[in-house]
């Protein structure tokens, strides 16, 4: 029996920003793998799509829709769209977060906004319309993808993601208290040092480091990390699979930490 047998699974950010997996699409990869039936939501309706396809290629389920979760139309619209086809909702994953470099000196008041409209307000707007159908179906698993730089500074300026970051697991876990009775659980994950291509594509990432080469900032954040490498975005999809499980029925309002031990002390952070 597979992990997700059955399930509908409504994965927001199943894109990715280039070439490669990142943690949306490992994610809506490893949910279909083990199942679910999923629709891979994306503001890039072409990388969604392309998802899709990989996993249809697989002989397994899914479709793809175009999503803006900062506009509330388009979020009801593509809940709707899963319920007239599907009938329910039983995961939801949020996996969509920007970053932008700037401590609070620095960075532009209008970037600050814009972080938060996509990290906090979109996660918003999504358990917002999906959780009423989780709530009337008996209940439904939400995973939140945040980050480990909601619980302590990375070594980088980035004060909007930070905070809207740390905004997100605090939404998680009073979503969950206000929820568990009707059996809708709230997790989040959070990744730590990760090889994915939104860090290759954040601008001024590199800058942050000291380095203009983004090869050896790569080559830094693995010597921050005590296993001694990143992590990837199959770890994380691995963890959000477990949230999403029935393996994980008793377990609400958790901040699954996914770093290979940065978050310890016990390595060189910064």
């Amino acid at each position: 029996m597979k992990e997700l047998e059955g399930k509908v699974a409504l994965v927001v950010g199943a894109g990715c920003i280039a070439d490669g997996i990142g943690n949306g699409r490992a994610t809506a990869i490893t949910f279909a793998r083990e199942g679910a039936t999923v629709i891979c939501a994306d503001i890039d309706a072409e990388s969604a799509e392309n998802t899709a396809r990989m996993i249809r290629d697989e002989g397994l389920l899914a479709t793809s829709v175009h999503l803006d979760i900062t506009d509330q139309n388009s979020v009801a619209r593509v809940v709707q769209g899963v319920m007239d086809e599907h009938g329910r909702i039983d995961v939801l994953d949020n996996n969509v977060g920007i970053a932008s470099v700037g401590g609070v000196t620095s960075l532009d008041p209008d970037e600050w906004d814009r972080v938060f409209r996509v990290n906090v307000t979109g996660v918003f707007n999504t358990m917002r319309h999906v959780i009423p159908h989780m709530a009337d179906a008996g209940g439904g698993s939400i995973v939140n993808i945040s980050s480990v730089a909601s619980i302590r500074w990375s070594g980088v300026p980035y004060a909007s993601y930070y905070a809207s970051k740390a905004a997100l697991n605090h939404l998680t876990r009073t979503t969950a208290a206000e929820f568990a009775s009707s059996h809708v659980r709230v997790n989040a994950v959070l990744p730590g040092l990760m090889r994915t291509p939104m860090v290759t594509n954040v601008p001024g990432l590199a800058d942050a480091y000291s380095s203009d080469d983004v090869e050896e900032m790569m080559r830094t954040r693995d010597r921050q990390v005590p296993m001694g490498h990143m992590g990837e975005a199959w770890d994380v999809a691995n963890a959000a699979l477990f949230l999403a499980s029935d393996r994980a029925k008793y377990v609400t309002g958790l901040e699954l930490v996914v770093d290979g031990g940065i978050t310890l002390g016990i390595g060189k952070v910064g």
